[in-house]
């Protein structure tokens, strides 16, 4: 069976994980790929978007640890954008919410990274590069 991984990509310079809805043992080794390919574009930092994850088990909590720690060893970080109450409960529950920033849209995040706020600076200057994606 292929591995499922979710998309990365590139906003405002930053690149962004797209979690899926449910992160589990059927789907977590793909999200890590996921993880480490969006470390490596960052530097060791990027953002893991779980707005619209509802679920996340061992293995998917695993698999953000192992990537937060792989960041910082990179001298990087990685931000959270998380909305369900269920994930932030689990994540309070277990300390991650201690350990791994979390932000409740995706804006938010970004305002965090130091490579987006210069790249909305050069955007204001030059304005939008055409089709750039734009966090909602």
């Amino acid at each position: 069976m292929p591995e499922h991984r979710p998309a990365v990509e590139l906003i405002c310079g930053v690149p962004v994980v797209a979690a899926p809805g449910e992160i589990d043992i059927t789907n977590a080794p793909g999200f890590r790929t996921a993880l480490l390919e969006a470390s490596a574009l960052g530097h060791g930092t990027f953002v893991v978007d779980m707005s619209e994850t509802q679920f996340c088990d061992s293995a998917g909590m695993h698999a953000l640890v192992w990537a937060h720690k792989q960041s910082r060893s990179e001298g990087g970080e990685m931000l959270l954008v998380v909305q369900a109450s269920a994930v932030l409960r689990v994540f309070a529950i277990t300390g991650v919410d201690r350990i791994i920033p979390s932000f409740p849209s995706l804006e938010e995040a970004l305002e965090q990274v130091p490579a987006a706020q210069s790249a909305r600076a050069s955007q204001a200057l030059t304005g939008p590069e055409p089709d750039s994606p734009r966090p909602s």
